[in-house]
């Protein structure tokens, strides 16, 4: 065999070997995302990549002394933290549940505290240690640090080498580092009786598997939930009273709130924590679903010597399968429907109400409805966030015509026919009126107006 042949045999038998490998991780990714995917690996390279997320902004900040974090002797640096990062009180909700790392000091009598904003989420210990951090970076996902609790000239967030992701990267962040809203059978220690099963909630959850270890300051009606309650059995851990933790909102007669930043663990701030915290996984999925195929590609293209514009028929798959999955979340499919109405305790659902952009009718996807579904137009606030406008293009191109396409009535598919023709009209002309460049990559010719998107 000549030098000439035995080369082109030899690429021959390493294309089949490529060919193997990325029906492997196709066929895998396919059938499930019980599996972590590989982000440590090219293209995507989580630790080692140097992320952009708020808090790795704030530190720049803080190292180039433009801005200091004030110390208190009860909470730290926690009510400086949210203030720069602009994360408001309000969205305080109290976990009583041992499922922190620092769980040694968290019970049903000292809970950790949560406090949230689009982009980061912050745990808060009485006598902690540290605060936890988890921020949400628009190439990486989610992005954990801790910031120590002891008084210093240069507090420094210091970013996790990895402990974060045995939990923060499983099948309940859809294989992608992310953030979860856990709900336990919680004993009197703040311990969860695991063997009765852990439920990991989303805005699709039903109300009963809800807010087990939380507590709940709030209204919901004849709905009950998890919440305020503890399972007093081991042997019986289901049998909690769930009509003693119902429609509370004083939770002072549960806890000592004095600690506290507030007095709240608002209804209305948990929902919208645990669909938030899956809608930002959604859109990590994507992302790195279509990093990895696009760097496959990019191998098979080099190895069997075709064009590097060329996408491969597995690649597209790969593509449309995170894309129609990112985009039954954001559109809520198959959300729970609630059957009395729900009332925080709190002014979260003002302060959250009123960060959104509204369009020339005044209206926002960050309206509530809460009567019966969460808000009152079905597409998540998150379309306008970092980690959706940075999807890599094909994806982001692939959603956001298929979302055009469903909202005027042209998608083939029967799946989003739950979505009223009101609501598509009206979630259309809110996102032309305060996205009008979220179309671009449907129609290219000029702006929405020209290119007969209102429906005005």
């Amino acid at each position: 065999m000549s030098l000439t042949s035995l080369t082109a045999f030899s690429r021959v038998v390493q294309s089949i070997a490529i060919l193997g490998t990325v029906a492997i991780v196709s066929l895998i990714h396919a059938v499930s995302v019980e599996a972590q995917i590989e982000f440590e690996r090219e293209p995507i390279g989580y630790t080692d990549a140097t992320p952009h997320d708020p808090v790795a902004r704030l530190q720049e900040r803080l190292e180039r002394g433009e801005i200091e974090l004030q110390f208190d002797s009860e909470r730290g640096y926690l009510e400086s933290v949210l203030e720069h990062l602009k994360i408001p009180s309000s969205s305080q909700v109290l976990v009583y549940s041992k499922t922190s790392f620092q769980l040694r000091k968290i019970t049903p009598e000292k809970p950790r505290a949560l406090y949230f904003n689009d982009d980061v989420y912050i745990g808060w210990v009485q006598e902690g240690d540290v605060l936890e951090v988890m921020s949400m970076d628009p190439d990486l996902g989610a992005v954990f640090y801790v910031l120590h609790q002891d008084e210093d000239e240069m507090p420094r967030f210091i970013r996790d080498q990895g402990q974060c992701l045995t939990c923060h990267a499983s099948s309940r962040t859809q294989g992608v580092p992310g953030g979860l809203v856990r709900s336990a059978f919680v004993a009197g220690d703040g311990q969860p009786h695991f063997g009765a099963g852990t439920f990991t909630i989303d805005h699709t959850s039903p109300f009963d598997q809800r807010w087990g270890g939380y507590y709940v300051s709030g209204t919901h009606g004849q709905m009950r939930h998890m919440g305020n309650a503890i399972s007093p059995s081991r042997q019986e851990p289901e049998a909690i009273d769930r009509e003693a933790g119902a429609n509370v909102t004083d939770l002072s007669t549960l806890v000592d709130l004095k600690p506290y930043v507030t007095s709240h663990s608002d209804i209305v701030a948990l929902m919208v924590l645990e669909h938030q915290t899956q809608m930002h996984n959604m859109f990590t999925l994507a992302s790195f679903e279509t990093r990895l195929a696009q760097h496959h590609d990019g191998i098979m293209n080099d190895a069997l010597g075709r064009a590097d514009s060329y996408v491969s028929d597995s690649t597209k798959r790969r593509i449309a399968s995170a894309g129609d999955k990112l985009l039954r979340y954001l559109l809520f499919k198959e959300e729970f429907q609630l059957t009395s109405p729900v009332s925080g305790s709190s002014e979260f659902a003002r302060d959250f109400a009123k960060q959104g952009t509204r369009d020339s009718q005044g209206r926002s996807l960050r309206d509530f409805d809460l009567q019966t579904r969460m808000f009152k137009y079905p597409c998540s606030y998150l379309i306008g966030s970092p980690g959706f406008k940075n999807l890599p293009g094909p994806a982001r191109q692939y959603v956001v015509t298929r979302l055009h396409n469903i909202l005027t009535d042209n998608d083939d598919s029967s799946e989003f026919d739950y979505i009223s023709a009101t609501d598509r009209k009206a979630i259309l002309e809110i996102l032309t009126d305060t996205q009008p460049e979220l179309w671009e990559d449907v129609i290219p010719k000029g702006p929405a107006e020209k290119a007969g998107l209102s429906v005005q």
